[in-house]
């Protein structure tokens, strides 16, 4: 610039020019302008190609969205904002919505794919531009209106199952966990088939083509496979969910102390040490309530509860090859030591992935009989149910059911008018754990004097054989079986198991099971096939806005599971204190009444569990 140029240049420092002349201090700044005009263009000609061509077949990652595979994952996403079986979250529901999106994606690129090879002719740029305008003028409309509406049905939802109708549902940040995960999910799947590409090329150079497409795709789905379930999965998630669950199981909870009972495990004289029971078997036998507030509760001597609990971590004197046999036999011995073969009842109870056994069921019993009772119970694993079920599930069958025989063949070398009543219980995978020891119904009546299970998980046999087999008419969430002979469901249980109104034999079996329950539900065929209990009528908590969709109803009801502790019983994953109830059916002491009933469920429903 030259001196002239700068001299006759307008100083941009200098306020306004004094006297008569245009206003400058409203003048707009070229640049602003020149950059909206810029925006301005590049959204008109958005708006007339709404899409993008890649200028070579070599863009793998950085390529436009498929119009087919974006629509279905669009209306996946749409489809996962109808309510489920528990109320969730906005930010599951964000969740939710992205998985779902990018499995429809991924359906959808595959018919895209398909119909490009068996069809030859391709829609032309008009048609093409028409589409994709009507995509981003309509979708984004209707993804806001679906939003919402998804709010109202939430609401709906939380008021059927007694929870208040406020809800935070955040629209825009919903929106973006999904467009966050679909993107995410896109970029992976994108990057996983650049490098089958890029591999295939390189084996093209030392193989025959076809040879190198094998191989490589071979390689690629083997690297991915690995790489997901050894590396992600095993050493990832289970790893990480290993240690927390190991450190959890070294500690114990606030307030529990070790029992001056020496009829506990872990008290004066035990086999087990206290600091070997684990974090749940300390909290079980740390709890036990004492021969004083048993007295006081019943207003008639008490007797001081047995409860053993054989964690997964033997002692050194009692281990052998066969883990599960040896647990038993120390269970056997504790119960011998503990004088459990002389109580009135003697429960053995499956517990969860933990080892955790539902306090209100223990406490319901005990305090039914005044302490005249025994629990026993083995820990097969300490990690939290999910991965107990993804990892080692059978351990809590071949455990529960070594127990058992045990227990059976002592009780076995009494005389007959000695043994005391033998129940089993279980709640969850705990459940499951009962189950899978007896394999039938049949066998499960014939070899107890009753049974209490809540909650089992779909792929409980029993469960399953029961509702395959039930009364023509029952719906599947409380199934009639045989009349309701010997095995009846309850959710309330107060008039639930009142029916079928048909004399009701013993022994008895009393499941407890939630019509919201995801647990009870959750199975991976609800994949591609629509599930009975979606079928008229419905639960009495749940929605008729409910609906199913392939893909979406799984992974509603996967997300459920972790929410379904959110409500008050009964419903979701919550039993509360509908054990007493149970107990009473089952097998009541002798002098039991009703008002028995309703004031101790009134006292285990109020009262703070210690655990």
């Amino acid at each position: 610039m030259t001196s002239t140029d700068r001299n006759t240049s307008p100083d941009r420092s200098a306020g306004p020019a004094s006297g008569p002349g245009p206003d400058t201090t409203t003048a707009t700044d070229p640049r602003t302008t020149g950059a909206t005009n810029r925006a301005a263009a590049r959204l008109l000609a958005f708006a007339r190609r709404p899409y993008w061509d890649r200028p070579d077949p070599s863009y793998r990652i950085r390529r436009w969205p498929d119009l087919t595979a974006l629509c279905l994952a669009t209306v996946f996403f749409w489809s996962s904002l109808t309510p489920s079986l528990v109320p969730r979250p906005w930010f599951l529901q964000g969740i939710v919505g992205g998985i779902t999106a990018a499995i429809g994606y991924a359906l959808g690129s595959t018919l895209a794919w398909l119909f490009r090879v068996l069809v030859r002719r391709r829609p032309g740029e008009r048609i093409r531009t028409r589409c994709w305008q009507a995509y981003w003028l309509l979708s984004p409309v209707l993804a806001v209106w679906l939003i919402s509406e998804s709010a109202r049905m939430q609401r709906q939802l939380r008021v059927l199952q007694d929870l208040p109708p406020t809800l935070t549902w955040h629209t825009p940040m919903i929106a973006l966990i999904a467009l966050g995960l679909l993107i995410a999910a896109l970029l992976v799947a994108r990057s996983v088939r650049l490098g089958a590409v890029t591999l295939i090329r390189f084996l093209g150079r030392l193989l025959p083509r076809p040879v190198a497409f094998a191989v490589g795709a071979a390689l690629s789905a083997l690297v991915v496979l690995v790489g997901v379930r050894d590396v992600v999965f095993d050493r990832g998630v289970v790893d990480l969910a290993d240690r927390i669950a190991e450190a959890t199981n070294g500690g114990t909870k606030d307030g529990i102390r070790r029992p001056a009972s020496r009829h506990v495990s872990g008290g004066p004289g035990s086999l087990v040490p206290w600091r070997d029971l684990g974090y749940q078997g300390r909290n079980f036998t740390g709890s036990t309530p004492t021969r004083s507030a048993l007295t006081a509760w019943t207003g008639r001597p008490a007797r001081e509860p047995v409860r053993v609990y054989i964690p997964s971590a033997l002692p050194a004197a009692f281990t052998d090859d066969r883990p599960f046999a040896a647990q038993a036999r120390l269970a056997v011995r504790e119960l011998e030591r503990t004088g459990a073969f002389d109580r009135a009842v003697l429960a053995v109870a499956g517990t969860t992935g933990t080892g955790w056994i539902d306090p209100n069921v223990a406490e319901a019993l005990e305090y039914m009989y005044g302490g005249d009772t025994a629990i026993v119970a083995v820990q097969y694993s300490y990690l939290p149910s999910w991965v107990s079920f993804l990892v080692d599930k059978e351990k809590a069958g071949q455990a529960t059911r070594a127990l058992l025989d045990a227990v059976r063949a002592r009780l076995d070398a009494l005389p007959a008018d000695r043994r005391p009543k033998l129940v089993v219980t279980g709640e969850s995978l705990g459940a499951y754990a009962v189950e899978a020891s007896f394999g039938t119904a049949d066998a499960l009546l014939a070899g107890t004097d009753g049974a209490l299970l809540m909650g089992a998980p779909h792929f409980s046999p029993i469960s399953r054989e029961i509702r395959r087999d039930r009364d023509p008419g029952s719906p599947v969430w409380r199934p009639e079986y045989r009349g309701g002979a010997h095995i009846r469901f309850a959710q309330f249980p107060g008039t639930d198991l009142e029916r079928p109104a048909a004399a009701w034999e013993r022994p008895r079996a009393v499941y407890l099971q939630n019509a919201s329950d995801p647990v009870v539900w959750w199975s991976p065929e609800l994949l591609l096939d629509r599930p009975e209990w979606l079928d008229e009528p419905l639960g009495p908590d749940v929605t008729p806005e409910i609906g199913w969709f392939p893909f979406v109803a799984f992974w509603q009801t996967s997300v459920d599971m972790t929410v379904s502790y959110g409500v008050d019983a009964p419903h979701g994953h919550r039993y509360g204190a509908g054990a007493v109830d149970g107990w009473a059916a089952v097998l009541p002491p002798p002098d039991w009444t009703a008002a028995d009933t309703i004031r101790l469920r009134a006292f285990i429903r109020h009262r703070k569990a210690a655990y």
